[in-house]
């Protein structure tokens, strides 16, 4: 059985520190997804699962009429509180289930789900609900970890060199293409296209740095000087770019079906 935290506020799994590679791989798939997300001036939107706010917040900062959907009464509660002191309009919240949207069809202009779908329960339903509540002409833009990348990818052969071919044990903790607890689906492009594709006419799809996480590439990143730094991981990322299949993260958009993009139809077909 699948247990939802309700109250969770991810304090357990936000870094004290970061790294060059993970500070490329967030600060790149925030930009892009959020540039994707942004409509004509004075445009709505919703940004769904957004947690502490702060893509919500930057939103809202370029002009936007923004709501905020989040299940954790937790963290909605702190976005709340950082919208408070913010400049300009703040985003409005509300405690919501991403495959249970409580909005109108056509609602808003564009929504945004950034590095959340793979938690969901339901990401499917979640993604036909998405399509459900944006307009026509707007645009619904995921963000999603991409466990068939070139680093997960390497590191699984990796492995099994060490493990099947030299006999040594196998590493403890969670390995770097292993899905993490709190995730309900393993995505890789393949998988998103599928999902996306059947509620979305999809006209973007981005990939987000390549080799993130890898070990030897985060010491290689840590140790150049930083400009150098810069150049190398943008190098990567162009790369990415050209070749999603192989990327950390995959960034796609799209246009609602709408003969499909009803969620409540679409869940008794499942």
């Amino acid at each position: 059985m699948r247990v939802v935290d309700l109250d969770r506020d991810m304090a357990d799994v936000i870094p004290t520190g970061t790294t060059r590679d993970s500070a490329h791989l967030f600060e790149r798939m925030t930009a892009v997804a959020l540039a994707l997300a942004t409509p004509p001036a004075d445009g709505s939107v919703l940004d769904v699962a957004s947690g502490f706010g702060q893509d919500a917040l930057a939103l809202a900062a370029r002009g936007l009429r923004v709501v905020g959907a989040e299940p954790s009464a937790r963290m909605s509660g702190w976005a709340r509180l950082q919208a408070a002191s913010a400049a300009g309009a703040p985003p409005r919240y509300v405690r919501a289930w991403s495959d249970a949207l409580p909005f109108a069809d056509a609602s808003f202009d564009a929504v945004l789900c950034k590095g959340a779908l793979d938690h969901f329960d339901r990401p499917e339903r979640a993604i036909a609900e998405m399509a459900r509540v944006t307009r026509g002409d707007g645009r619904v833009v995921l963000a999603i970890a991409n466990f068939g990348s070139f680093a997960c990818r390497a590191a699984r052969g990796f492995d099994d060199v060490r493990e099947g071919w030299l006999g040594r044990p196998a590493a403890r903790g969670r390995r770097h293409y292993d899905v993490p607890a709190d995730h309900f689906t393993r995505y890789d492009l393949a998988l998103m296209r599928e999902q996306a594709g059947r509620h979305l006419a999809l006209d973007a799809v981005e990939g987000i740095s390549l080799a993130w996480g890898l070990p030897a590439w985060t010491r290689l990143v840590e140790r150049l000087p930083e400009a150098a730094a810069r150049r190398a991981l943008r190098a990567l990322d162009g790369l990415a770019r050209r070749l999603p299949r192989y990327a950390d993260v995959v960034v796609l958009a799209g246009r609602p079906r709408r003969a499909t993009a009803t969620a409540r139809s679409a869940s008794t077909s499942r």
